[in-house]
């Protein structure tokens, strides 16, 4: 496990903002932790004393809706950190985290972390900035939810993970996700989004294997309405 001080990955979040003195002390105090494919990082509804630095892999974070079924809120790449407003409210987390990939994540325990949003003013609105990104990212979501097609919304999250994500050496997605998967990013029922799917196969903007999925006519995607 690497010294914080020195990763590359802090770059990505709020961590640059602390000094060296204070990324030697989180250092020294958190803890590596690794997740395979499909593992829970956490539950809706479980305490997070803590926040999650995600160092290598990918996750989804989703919510429990009414008729029992995950909703996808936002996939957390490389870089970003979880668990910050279950932090700073001190409530009980309000999404559940799952591992897409094999995972490497450092846990930072709550006690550090208070001690910099503290004392700290550059890291704690560093800190305030990436959740009301977070804010600004829901927003957006439910603006889509109402006006954009639910075609229009499966060729953009075609597009956002081949852009977020890239390809393999044979050009399928590098991030395979389950019709399940793409189906509650969207908000659609299972059935719809593997109609959806199939139809873009048909019309030559996709092709498949198994679950991975490449993009044939990104330009074409573009002008999905």
């Amino acid at each position: 496990m690497g010294k914080c001080e020195s990763c590359i990955i802090k770059e990505f979040n709020a961590l640059k903002s602390l000094s060296t003195d204070e990324l030697r002390r989180v250092s020294a105090c958190k803890t590596g932790k690794l997740y395979k494919k499909g593992q829970p990082v956490f539950e809706e509804g479980d305490t997070i004393n803590g926040v999650y630095c995600v160092k290598d892999g990918v996750c989804k974070l989703t919510k429990l809706s009414e008729n029992g079924k995950d909703q996808v809120v936002k996939l957390v790449v490389k870089g970003g950190l979880l668990g910050k407003r279950s932090l700073v409210t001190e409530q009980k987390s309000n999404l559940s985290a799952t591992a897409l990939t094999d995972m490497e994540m450092c846990f930072i325990p709550k006690s550090e972390i208070m001690s910099d949003l503290q004392k700290n003013p550059k890291f704690t609105m560093d800190v305030l900035r990436g959740m009301a990104q977070d804010l600004k990212e829901s927003d957006n979501t439910i603006v889509n939810m109402a006006q954009k097609s639910v075609k229009r919304r499966m060729a953009e999250i075609l597009m956002y993970v081949h852009d977020s994500f890239g390809t393999d050496e044979d050009d399928f997605l590098n991030i395979i996700l389950s019709r399940e998967d793409y189906a509650n990013i969207v908000g659609t029922a299972t059935e719809s989004a593997i109609r959806i799917l199939s139809q873009f196969k048909k019309e030559g903007l996709i092709s498949t294997k198994g679950k991975q999925i490449k993009i044939d006519n990104y330009k074409k995607l573009q002008w999905i309405e």
